[in-house]
């Protein structure tokens, strides 16, 4: 544990939490991958399943930390888990978001067509995608972190007037 918490900069135990939601996060996703790809239903080749696609996903998680530990400018290592939790859960929260509003709007994929219905649906989701990752960023504590990606966003869409 002692080692861990040194590769990781964890000076306190409550910092702990980020690494535990991290792992407990990937293999939520590794066991909804693996009930994806299965028809039926068996106990010991999903368990299976669920390990070996989580340690690749951990895999590919640690090789763009390597990646982007240089890139970003955080304090801390475990900071980093924190930045990928506040990506994931603005992905997710941006598309529970953006599908109620899409149908409020009164566009369904029955009254328009797909090509234009799923342009409108990843149009609204970026919008909310924007405010929700400076919410999100705020309340886990990378307000600063995530306001300087958003502007960096916002320039390379060329909404320059909308920054400062």
């Amino acid at each position: 544990m002692k080692n861990f918490k040194k590769h990781w900069e964890i000076e306190q135990n409550w910092q702990l939490i980020f690494p535990l939601i991290g792992i407990v996060s990937l293999l939520y996703s590794a066991h909804k991958l693996v009930l994806l790809f299965t028809k039926e239903y068996h106990i010991i080749a999903t368990i299976i399943g669920t390990l070996l696609i989580g340690f690749i996903l951990l895999k590919i998680t640690l090789y763009l930390f390597k990646k982007l530990e240089h890139k970003w400018k955080v304090d801390y290592k475990w900071e980093m888990i924190r930045i990928f939790i506040v990506f994931a859960v603005t992905g997710s929260s941006s598309v529970f978001v953006g599908r109620p509003i899409i149908g409020l709007i009164g566009i369904t994929k029955e009254n328009l067509n797909p090509f234009l219905y799923w342009i409108l649906f990843i149009i609204i989701g970026l919008i909310f995608y924007q405010i929700l990752l400076v919410c999100f960023g705020w309340l886990f504590g990378q307000f600063k972190f995530f306001w300087d990606f958003e502007k960096k966003m916002l320039r390379r869409f060329g909404l320059n007037r909308f920054i400062d």
